[in-house]
This record gives C-alpha cells, structure tokens and sequence, in this order.
C-alpha cells in the first residue's frame, strides 16, 4: 500500500511538472486550486506576455510622480506578437515607445526565446541621436526608461530566472492606488508566492507576489533587499476582454513605488486591442529607427 502511495504520489508530480512546463501558446489558462508554486507562477507570466493572444497593441500614459507630488506625464504605446515558433526559436517579440512629442520615438525591442538558456535580445533606441544600443543580461536592475520599475520587471524576467515557494492562499486585503485614489480587488481570492531570483547576488532578495485566483495575473508584489527590508510595491490591475468568445485578460493599470525615494510611476492602458494581424515586419531594428510613432 505504502509503495502504491508513493507511486502515485510520483505520477502526480510529474503530471504536475508536465502540465507546468508544457503551456500551450494561443490558450487561455487560469490558476486552479491544488496547483503548485511552479504551475501557478506559469500561468502568471502567461498572462503577463500575453501569450494567449497572437498579437495586442495598447496605447495609454505614463505618470512620473516624485515625492513632492509633482507630476510629469507621457503618452505610450506598446506592441507585442507571440509566435512560439521552433523554426527559429522565438517565442515572442515586443516593443514599448514613447509617443509624446517632446519624447517622441523613444522605445525599446526585446525578442525573447523558447529555450530559457538563450539570453534575450533587447535594443533601445534613442531617436534625439539616431542610435540604437544593445541591453544587455548586466543592466537588466537598471531603470526602465527612467521609471520606478527595471528593465527585468517590465521586459526580461521569466519563469525559469527565479525559484518559486507556495506560501499560503488569501484573499487580498485591496489596495488604493495613490494616483487614483480607488481600492482594487477587495477580498479578492488569490495564491501567495514567494520567488527568490537564481542570479546571486541580485539587486532584490525575494518578492512575494498575489496571484488573482481569477484572472492569473500577478496583481500586488513586493520587493526586498538582502537584509530583508521591503523597498519596493508594485500594483497591476487587469480587466477580461472577450475576444472571440475567449477570456483574454489585460492589464489596464500598473503602479511601481520606491519605498526608498517616495517616487512612484504609473503606467495606464486605455485602449486595447488583441488579435489586429500585427506585422512581424514592425519588431525590427529597421523599424524602430523607421518609427514614426
């Protein structure tokens, strides 16, 4: 009996490791009770890139608040196409630009890969002097265009960067945004995670992340330093779009604060749109200096 126990038991794990590591792109997954640490945070970086999707493009602004209050504001857009195409190895590309005038043109391109031992390729291009400059693995902790969030939040992590701890289902106690000022995802069911990055030493410790029960997205986390101190929130909220008679959940809002600083950016999605036909020919370093966005 004992040996039968175990037996199953090992089934199930594989099962698990399986189901976790094999998602299928152009499907829709949510987290479902039972699941574990991994096979949750799978479905959370799914949702993240958005690859149930063939292409999205959305257009909102960026608010940079310091700690006085002050605000500058950008308008923004970004572009991704999912493929999951073995051929060449590419998973999917993404760019995100600035569109404001005094910005105008400002963006970055990432190509991320299949295989999660091949580093991703991400370009910056800076249009005031018509050049474009490679990003590479080591400033993946350095500013996202100036914002309150890293290039590794917003474009490079993946799965396979952190490890990953179950800690305990909750239902959120809501969070109100600073900028405006509402309270999101009160009593929302959601799993709690605790990921701690491989790379050591690493500019963050651990964060601990709520995963929204109903849509698979990572809706609060924080950050902490090696010493154990919280530095850093971040909050994203995510609306169901019904696209085609499938449930494409977006992210409509997010909010980074720096604990340390007292700045905070914030970044809205107004309006978006899934499944457009987008070109392969737009995810170019042709394009991006061709951009006339």
């Amino acid at each position: 009996m004992k040996k039968l126990v175990l037996f199953l038991t090992a089934i199930a794990f594989l099962w698990g490791y399986s189901w976790a590591a094999e998602l299928e792109y152009f499907r829709v997954y949510k987290p479902k009770e039972g699941m574990t640490a991994d096979e949750v945070m799978q479905v959370e970086y799914f949702v993240k890139y958005t690859k149930f999707a063939h292409d999205v493009r959305m257009e909102g602004k960026a608010y940079f608040i310091d700690k006085s209050g002050s605000v500058r504001e950008k308008e923004t857009a970004r572009m991704r196409i999912t493929l999951g195409r073995k051929s060449d190895d590419i998973a999917y590309k993404d760019i995100v630009m600035f569109t404001s005038p005094q910005v105008k043109g400002l963006a970055t391109l990432s190509w991320t890969y299949l295989d999660p031992k091949r580093q991703q390729n991400v370009w910056l291009w800076v249009p005031s002097l018509k050049k474009i400059r490679k990003i590479s693995a080591a400033n993946a902790d350095d500013s996202f265009m100036g914002a309150d969030f890293t290039n590794e939040d917003i474009l490079t992590r993946r799965f396979e960067d952190e490890t990953y701890t179950f800690l305990r289902d909750e239902k959120f106690k809501g969070y109100t945004c600073g900028f405006d000022k509402k309270t999101y995802y009160q009593d929302a069911p959601c799993f709690v995670i605790e990921a701690k990055p491989k790379r050591s030493p690493w500019y963050y410790s651990k964060r601990v992340l709520w995963v929204d029960k109903k849509t698979g997205g990572g809706i609060y986390e924080e950050k902490y330093d090696q010493l154990g101190r919280k530095f850093m929130t971040l909050f994203k909220s995510f609306v169901i779009y019904n696209v085609n008679a499938k449930e494409y959940p977006a992210q409509v809002l997010l909010e980074g604060k720096d604990l340390r600083t007292g700045h905070s950016t914030v970044i809205t999605n107004t309006d978006i749109k899934f499944d457009q036909g987008l070109s392969e020919d737009l995810f170019t370093e042709r394009a991006l200096m061709q951009s006339r966005w």
